[in-house]
């Protein structure tokens, strides 16, 4: 992990009306590192990310990455810069088959101008290259499974469909927003590894969650959010041993539970 911020976020402001959704929220997120944003619901967590990828447009503040301003920029031109995000209301092409999927964005200009996934130059069969995608992210590449309409998987698979589409493009960011959200534990056990290794393969990696035994596994810097406000911000065992967030956000016994075993 590098010490140079990737993706910077810097007095970001978002007012629906007069409710205050965002209040001069700023952090930092350092190249190759998974970062966890957690916090009580309509705290502003999604708020964020949805100003930070350009689906909505903030009120003041602005956003960077590598230093350059991507404030206001919509969200499609945001993905081809390398920051992508998944949704914790999935969105996947749900009449056409997992794989097709992922042949979509292996039609970006991002893909074509990197050279293919993984720069490998494999745009010749997108349907091949989505396969091996799916393959990657934990569909069993010998099933059935890839070729099913993604209106008939379950949440674990379009779960990891989500990831996979963000991975079509080459990211340089993914930005999960809940993404162990609906799984059991089971499945939160084989997608931790998926994480890992994103950021291992230098992807830098922003996670929203609520399952924070879970997040604390993979996550090195937590920011903690409340009522639109950055509350904190430190390590798993700083920011849970902060009597502001312990107030806030959980009960006592609720946070002695989740460090015991993180």
């Amino acid at each position: 992990m590098s010490e140079e911020p990737i993706l910077q976020v810097q007095e970001a402001t978002k007012a629906f009306g007069g409710v205050l959704a965002l209040n001069r929220v700023s952090f930092d997120v350092r190249k190759g590192e998974v970062l966890g944003i957690i916090g009580p619901n309509g705290s502003g967590k999604t708020t964020v990310v949805n100003c930070i990828t350009g689906f909505i447009k903030m009120t003041s503040g602005r956003v960077l990455f590598h230093g350059k301003e991507i404030t206001g920029k919509p969200p499609h031109k945001i993905a081809d810069m390398g920051v992508t995000r998944t949704f914790q209301v999935m969105r996947p092409y749900y009449s056409l088959p997992a794989y097709k999927n992922l042949v979509i964005p292996l039609f970006s200009p991002r893909a074509r101008r990197t050279g293919g996934w993984r720069g490998g130059g494999r745009l010749g069969d997108r349907n091949t290259v989505g396969i091996d995608i799916l393959e990657e992210i934990g569909f069993e590449r010998d099933s059935f499974v890839p070729y099913k309409l993604a209106s008939t998987l379950p949440t674990g698979y379009l779960k990891r469909l989500e990831l996979a589409r963000c991975l079509a493009l080459q990211p340089e960011v993914i930005l999960c927003d809940e993404v162990f959200s609906g799984l059991s534990m089971s499945e939160i056990a084989s997608m931790l590894p998926l994480i890992e290794r994103f950021q291992m393969e230098g992807i830098t990696v922003v996670m929203i969650e609520h399952r924070l035994r879970e997040l604390f596994r993979v996550a090195g810097r937590i920011v903690v959010m409340n009522f639109g406000e950055k509350l904190i911000e430190g390590s798993p065992e700083e920011v849970m041993a902060d009597e502001k967030v312990r107030e806030a956000y959980f009960g006592s016994e609720e946070v002695e539970e989740v460090m015991t075993y993180a």
